[in-house]
């Protein structure tokens, strides 16, 4: 796919900011013996990478809005904002597991209409634009699996940490969701898990508690390879409410009866 000069902007700034994250990633596993000095490397290489990401982005498109993990910046341009994850997956990346990514969202007038997922490990790039179909790597087309029937289906999903809010929810899900298919993977990475149902690999995927910074590139890939998204309560917004119900169109309403049925 030919993108639009905005999207190659995302793609540079997220391959400048894998390369970095990949970099502090090899140190990471010489610190295990301290929770305390690698959660503080950790946040450093996080925010390092954040830093690469914004100066790209409003170096070339300084009137725009910013949002990522930081907080919020107004632009000149009300109508644009980027919204960034530069480290999206960090416990994985503290515990030294290769899967994490850099997730970045190009918003216009509240739709999202360009978005990169960058997973830096295994140097792969998800990306899409809105109307355009999403992509992986150089110009290889993905699209949704064409599984029909949810006991053969691999699900992702992300289980809340501590004791939030959606946790009894969440387990009840679990409950019912594990005999009616053929799997479950929680991979501590939503934008790759959206990016995994995008590309097939994961037949859909779930979550009652996000982040629009986690979601809203991953939300616009897997859409644009065919999936069906909504919120896991009817009318609910993805992007607003951070609750996702993401799947093929063959599976999508046995997954959402089995899901809404827990409320």
């Amino acid at each position: 796919m030919q993108g639009s000069a905005n999207l190659n902007i995302m793609i540079k700034a997220a391959r400048k900011a894998g390369r970095s994250l990949n970099k502090d990633f090899r140190e990471v596993e010489n610190l295990q013996t301290s929770a305390v000095s690698a959660a503080d490397f950790v946040a450093r290489a996080g925010s390092s990478a954040s830093d690469l990401v914004r100066d790209d982005l409003m170096g070339a498109r300084g009137t725009y809005g910013y949002l990522d993990s930081r907080g919020e910046t107004d632009g000149e341009d009300p109508t644009r904002r980027w919204i960034v994850n530069a480290l999206e997956g960090a416990t994985n990346y503290l515990h030294g597991q290769p899967h994490f990514a850099v997730s970045i969202a190009l918003e216009h007038k509240g739709q999202i209409v360009s978005a990169v997922v960058f997973d830096p490990a295994k140097d792969e790039m998800f990306y899409a634009e809105k109307g355009q179909g999403a992509w992986l790597n150089d110009n290889k087309r993905v699209r949704v699996s064409s599984r029909t029937k949810l006991v053969e289906a691999v699900l992702g999903h992300a289980v809340p940490f501590g004791v939030k809010r959606t946790l009894p929810a969440t387990l009840k899900d679990l409950a019912r969701v594990m005999p009616e298919c053929s799997g479950l993977r929680a991979s501590g990475s939503s934008a790759l898990d959206l990016a995994y149902v995008a590309a097939g690999r994961f037949d859909g995927f779930w979550q009652r508690e996000g982040h629009r910074v986690d979601l809203a590139a991953g939300l616009l890939i897997a859409a644009e390879a065919g999936a069906l998204v909504e919120g896991v309560r009817p009318g609910q917004s993805p992007l607003e409410d951070g609750t996702v119900l993401c799947a093929n169109n063959q599976i999508f309403g046995a997954l959402a009866k089995v899901i809404r049925s827990t409320d």
